[in-house]
C-alpha cells in the first residue's frame, strides 16, 4: 500500500501535457466465463468478475477466476464478497475475504473489488486497510457498499486513507444518472487522489453524458441481457423459465464507441 501511494504521488506531479493523453476506461461485469469472452471481444478494458447476479454479485469460484485469467488478456478484478445482502461481515466472513484475496493475488489478478461497512453506516477502515494491505500490489476498488454510507465525503476520505485505488458508486442513488450531481462533487473532492467510477444503469445512450458531466474517466456497466437456456428438453412440470445473465456484445461496443468519440479531453 505504501508503494502504491508513492506511485500515486509521482503521477500527481506529471505535467498536464502527459495527463491530457489519458483516455476513458470501460469496465464490464462478467458473471461467467463466456461473459468474459464476450466482454473482451467487444472492447471492454477491464472485467469485474462476479457470481450470483441476483444478489448483486458475490465472489466467483477459484476455478472461474483461474480460467478467466487464462482466457483473457485484459485485467480481471474478482469481487470479494462472501454473500449477498448487507456489507456488515462476521469474523468468519472476513477471514474468507482474506483467503480469497490471497488466492487472487497469488494467481496474478490485477485487482479485486471489495467493501466493508460498520453497523452505523461508516466505512470499516480497520478491516478495509487490512484487506488493501493484503491485496498489494493489486489495485483495490471499493464497490457500491459506498452507496450505503451515511456521509459520502467522510467515507471518501476514509477510503483514500485505506489505500484503495477507486470507488465504484452510483452517487448514493439507484442509478448513476440519478446520482450525477453527487458523482461530480465526489470527483471534484477526490482531486485526483482516487478514481470515482460511476456505475449502475449505464448504457450507450447515457455513457457520454455521464462521463462529460461527472469528469470521470472510468465507467462501469453490466450491459446485461437475459439469455434463454439452450436445453432442448424441458421438464414442463417444473414451471420454470431458465435464463442467465450475459453482457450484450453490441451494447458494449456501442458504449466503447461513445467513449472513444469523446476524443482526448482537455483537463
Amino acid at each position: 500500500k505504501r508503494g502504491r501511494r508513492k506511485d500515486d504521488a509521482k503521477r500527481s506531479l506529471l505535467p498536464l501535457t502527459h495527463l491530457s493523453l489519458m483516455v476513458h476506461t470501460l469496465e464490464v461485469i462478467a458473471y461467467c466465463i463466456e461473459a468474459c469472452r464476450i466482454a473482451q471481444l467487444a472492447g471492454a478494458d477491464r472485467i469485474e468478475l462476479c457470481d450470483n447476479p441476483g444478489d448483486g454479485g458475490t465472489t466467483p469460484s477459484a476455478g472461474v477466476i483461474r480460467w478467466a485469467k487464462e482466457i483473457c488478456s485484459i485485467p480481471i478484478f474478482p469481487i470479494i464478497r462472501p454473500r449477498g445482502g448487507d456489507f456488515l461481515y462476521s469474523d468468519d466472513e472476513f477471514r474468507i475475504m482474506m483467503t480469497d484475496i490471497g488466492y487472487c493475488r497469488d494467481i496474478g489478478c490485477e485487482g479485486v473489488v471489495l467493501g466493508i461497512l460498520d453497523k452505523d453506516g461508516h466505512v470499516d477502515s480497520r478491516r478495509t486497510s487490512a484487506l488493501t494491505d493484503l491485496a498489494y500490489p493489486m489495485d483495490v476498488t471499493f464497490h457500491r457498499a459506498f452507496d450505503r454510507v451515511k456521509d459520502p465525503f467522510q467515507s471518501l476520505e476514509d477510503i483514500i486513507r485505506c489505500g484503495c485505488t477507486r470507488i465504484l458508486t452510483s452517487g448514493l442513488k439507484p442509478t448513476a444518472a440519478e446520482g450525477i450531481e453527487l458523482l461530480k462533487s465526489l470527483h471534484e473532492a477526490a482531486g485526483g487522489r482516487i478514481t470515482i467510477m460511476p456505475g449502475s444503469g449505464i448504457r450507450a445512450s447515457n455513457i457520454s453524458a455521464l462521463a462529460t458531466s461527472t469528469g470521470s474517466r472510468e465507467l462501469h456497466s453490466s450491459a446485461a441481457i437475459k439469455v434463454d437456456s439452450l436445453m432442448e428438453y424441458r421438464n414442463e412440470t417444473m414451471h420454470e423459465h431458465l435464463q442467465h445473465v450475459m453482457p450484450d456484445l453490441e451494447e458494449i461496443m456501442a458504449m466503447k464507441s461513445a467513449l472513444t468519440s469523446l476524443g482526448i479531453d482537455p483537463l
